[in-house]
Formats: C-alpha cells, structure tokens, sequence
C-alpha cells in the first residue's frame, strides 16, 4: 500500500533555524568514518599550482568530513618529513554499510590508495609523480608544474591517465570503484609508515574552518582547489575548472523519476482462456509505477518548497556563511535520504515477483491398496 506524499515527508526533518548551532571541530571528528552513509563527492577538475621551491611534493586533494559534511582539503605542495618517503594519499572505504575514512601515509613505498584517480602521478595504482635518487627528489615533468623555478633533477615520462578521469572518490558501495590492492601494495601495508606532518593537518583543519570548500555549498567545484604551500589560502591557490559530477543539494537537483516501464508480457504457455475479471500483469505494474512516480514528485515538490523557505529565513535574517554552510549540509542530508529512499522504492516495485505456484494437475485418487492379511498369532490359551 503506497503511502501518501504528507505522511511520508514527514521524517524529512525541516531545518529550525531559531536554535541553529555549529558543532565544534573537536565535536565533529568524533564520528568521523563511524557513521558516514552517503559517499562523498566525485573529485573535481583543477590544474596543479607551481612548485613553491625545490624538495617539494605535491600532496592532491581530497574529499574529508567535518562539521559541515563533506568538505574539500584542498591540493599541496608539502616538504616530506625524511629523506627517501612518498605520499600515499589517504581514501574513502566502503564497510558494513558507511563509508570509512582510510588516512594517508608516508613510506619509502606508494601503497592502495583505492585505485582513486587522483591524477599529478597518481593513476589509481603507484606514484609516476618521482623518485628519489641518491637523496635527491626528481621530478616527471609530465605531471608535475617544475618550470617556475630552477630545478635541474627532472626527467619525463609519460603515464597513462595522469589526470583524475573517471572522478569517483571512493571504494566499494553504490557506484564505487572496484579497485583491490596489488601484492605489493598489500607488503607496503605491512610496512613501516610515516603519518602525516603537522603541516598536512593544519593545513586540513583550515579548510575545515572554510565554508566554501564545503560540498553542499560549492556543488563540488570548490574555489580553492589547491595551494603553492600548505594552509596558504590567500596566494597562489587554484580554482577548480569544474566539478567532477552532480552534487546534489536540493530537491531541485534531483533527476526527474523515470517513466513508467512498459512491461512486455511474457510468451503463454497455459492454452485455456483468460479469465476476464483480472487485469493483465504488466498493466498492473505500469499503474503502480505511475501511482508511485506521482507520489515521489509529489515530495520533491513539498521538499523543494520546504527549503525554499529555509533559504528565504536565512535571508531575512541576514545569516553568516557558517550558518548558510549549515543549513545547506542539511538540505543534502534531506535530499540524498529522499533520492535513496525512491530510488530503493521504485526498484522494489520493479523487481520480478515469484510467479504463484500452479495448482498441481487433477488425477484420480490412487487405487487403495488391499487390506494386509492378518497374521497368524500363536495360541496364547
């Protein structure tokens, strides 16, 4: 039985701006790669900033959680902390039903990083970005910008898929990549590992602080894509050229729910005459679907005017950009949980039901077989 368009809205919770609060930093990492549900965005598009100065590697940027959702930390140059080490950059997991946090690491070894595309020498499998020789970083300056300064340890080498391509950030799950590490990657997680410099996490905390790097609010093409230094957001950052795919925020941006699909009988194997009084099976499906389609734009309609208004309170009430961040993480919250929660109803609908089991054929009662002769007992008298 199809419920109706008020009564299932009703657990999209609206946004109640009079008490709206921001959760601390310290607050949000709580949960971080616990209870995450929804995958984050696809990488966007955005060309590498140069080299700051020699002995630097370019760390790419990544998709991370705070208060806010998903936000973008974005791409950088960073100083390694010893000699011979590379970045293996950190992605996103699918376990048990959330998406996992699995953080990047330094090692003598580039190791699994998802078989996420990051491009700048990061193809989904090892580093083609350089190597250390004698001590010395060489750069390929195929996927590496080195020709702002003087830097004689370069080299050039083509690699295949050296920008992000297929855009999809994480591993396993709805949509995900299919990636499974190599056995040397699987030997590199046993190795010993470097973590990620002071550097590095200040420089994610910042963009954390950002509410323009946030998803919802940049629709996945941030304005700071990457930085020439880390936590440097003011000089010599790079936007995103374009985001990497559909973020959706509001009901808006939902796709419109498919059409009814015209089911096509199937070939009759019983010759006796149909009976009248029951409709075809394929017209019943299609008037389900078409019942279920007017009641899922019936709440994207009332969910899209329900955030219309939140958007015209925040307005009245002339909201800061961490109040609007706020608000639009939860419109994304509303949205996804409505495209997923349509999504699984309409292919519940369509998926082939267990045909009724036939009656079996009438035939004649067995013959009852003949009453067993009655043994000879011995003479108990």
């Amino acid at each position: 039985m199809l419920k109706t368009a008020a009564a299932t809205l009703l657990i999209v919770a609206s946004v109640t701006f009079g008490a709206l609060s921001f959760p601390t930093p310290a607050s949000a990492q709580i949960g971080i790669g616990f209870s995450i549900t929804f995958a984050p965005p696809p990488l966007p598009v955005y060309e590498q900033p140069p080299i700051p100065a020699p002995g630097y590697i370019f760390i790419p940027g990544y998709w991370y959680y705070g208060p806010y959702g998903y936000y973008w930390v974005p791409g950088t140059w960073v100083e390694p902390p010893e000699v011979g080490l590379l970045w293996t950059p950190g992605y996103w997991g699918w376990s048990d039903g959330f998406f996992v946090w699995n953080a990047g690491y330094w090692a003598p070894e580039v190791g699994f990083y998802g078989g996420v595309v990051y491009g700048f020498g990061y193809p989904g499998h090892g580093y083609e970005g350089g190597e250390w020789r004698e001590n010395r970083f060489w750069y390929n300056r195929e996927v590496n910008n080195v020709t702002n300064v003087h830097i004689e340890n370069v080299y050039s080498r083509t690699v295949v898929n050296n920008v992000t391509v297929t855009n999809i950030s994480y591993v396993g799950g709805p949509g995900g990549l299919s990636a499974q590490p190599t056995a040397q990657e699987q030997r590199v997680a046993h190795q010993h590992h470097v973590a990620a410099t002071p550097a590095q996490l200040q420089h994610r905390e910042t963009a954390a602080s950002r509410p323009e790097l946030v998803a919802s609010m940049n629709h996945g093409k941030p304005p700071i894509a990457a930085t020439s230094k880390p936590n440097n957001f003011q000089s010599h950052a790079v936007a995103a050229t374009r985001a990497g795919g559909p973020v959706m925020v509001h009901a808006t941006d939902l796709p419109k729910p498919e059409a009814p699909r015209a089911e096509t009988p199937p070939h009759a194997t019983n010759t006796a005459a149909p009976r009248p009084a029951a409709p075809p099976p394929e017209a019943e499906s299609q008037r389900q679907q078409a019942e279920l389609q007017t009641r899922h734009n019936q709440e994207r309609e009332s969910l899209a005017q329900m955030q219309e208004r939140d958007h015209a309170y925040m307005s009245q009430q002339n909201a800061n950009q961490r109040q609007m961040a706020t608000m639009e993480h939860q419109h994304r919250q509303q949205t996804q949980f409505l495209e997923q929660r349509q999504a699984n109803e309409m292919q519940n609908l369509r998926a082939p039901q267990p045909p009724h089991a036939a009656p079996p054929p009438h035939a004649a009662p067995p013959h009852a077989a003949p009453p067993a002769a009655p043994r000879n007992e011995p003479n108990r008298h």
